[in-house]
């Protein structure tokens, strides 16, 4: 079984990396989710890197896709494509865009970037996998900032009135958007409860806890015949203490000595 707090810690070093080399944004939310990345990737998903386009494997989509140099580190460590690709991260004519890109990168289902647009796909797929009588499972990772999206909350709706007890939707709940706090921007509490009214059956857990991760995506679905909802209470900038639930680190990139202060903090290589 992979260890995944060894690939946890080796994604932390990747994005940090990544993002200093690129002078990038969004370190913040790569690092709330790396933990649950961890999981899935070590433990959870039926994927395979030699065939990464086998026809009955699971799918991941993230919808948060600001967020892409932590699944780009991840399907790395691996083994869906070599770790040198990741030093071309947000370079011109490198495959691995700042926005989480499919073209050629394997391992990648879709590219996202505009918040609110991946459940409705993982939707789709999940309803042609219920219809095909095909087994493969749909997760995606969604922020809590993009559940201010309409378009979020009618896939939703749409999931629940499906029953498509094959689709799993996590929730990074770092409680932090772009430019502000959620409970500020738009308050989302009671939030389990809206979930729930939609139809899904729910588990909160800390979203840094590899064994309660696990353990509730061994669960799913957590209701027959409904579609299941990890809501992951996190912190955003998890594991670099100056970074750790403070809002500039939606969009700062760490200098040289920052970066250095990180990786210490992480326990990654320089």
């Amino acid at each position: 079984m992979t260890d995944t707090l060894q690939l946890a810690r080796a994604i932390r070093g990747h994005c940090l990396h990544m993002v200093h080399r690129a002078n990038a944004s969004h370190i913040g939310s790569c690092l709330s989710m790396t933990d649950l990345l961890a999981v899935l990737y070590g433990r959870i998903l039926n994927v395979d890197p030699h065939q990464p386009d086998k026809p009955d494997r699971d799918r991941f989509l993230l919808s948060k896709g600001h967020a892409a140099a932590a699944v780009y580190a991840c399907l790395a460590e691996c083994g869906f494509f070599p770790v040198e690709w990741l030093n071309g991260y947000c370079v011109d004519g490198s495959p691995l865009s700042g926005h989480l890109s499919h073209h050629g990168v394997p391992g990648v289902e879709l590219s996202t970037g505009s918040l609110g647009h991946a459940l409705p796909v993982a939707c789709g797929m999940a309803i042609a996998a219920k219809r095909l009588k095909q087994r493969p499972r749909v997760y995606t990772i969604v922020s809590d900032g993009e559940c201010d999206e309409g378009t979020t909350w009618e896939a939703a709706l749409f999931a629940g009135h499906q029953r498509l007890d094959n689709l799993v939707v996590i929730v990074d709940y770092n409680k932090i958007q772009s430019l502000g706090r959620v409970s500020d921007v738009m308050e989302l509490e009671p939030f389990a409860a809206k979930w729930q009214a939609f139809n899904w059956g729910v588990r909160e857990i800390d979203g840094h806890d590899h064994a309660a991760i696990d353990a509730s995506l061994r669960e799913v679905p957590f209701i027959d015949g409904r579609p299941s909802l990890v809501l992951a209470h996190t912190v955003k900038g998890k594991g670099v203490p100056y970074m750790e639930d403070r809002v500039e680190w939606h969009y700062r990139s760490p200098n040289a000595t920052q970066l250095e202060e990180a990786l210490a903090s992480t326990g990654c290589p320089s």
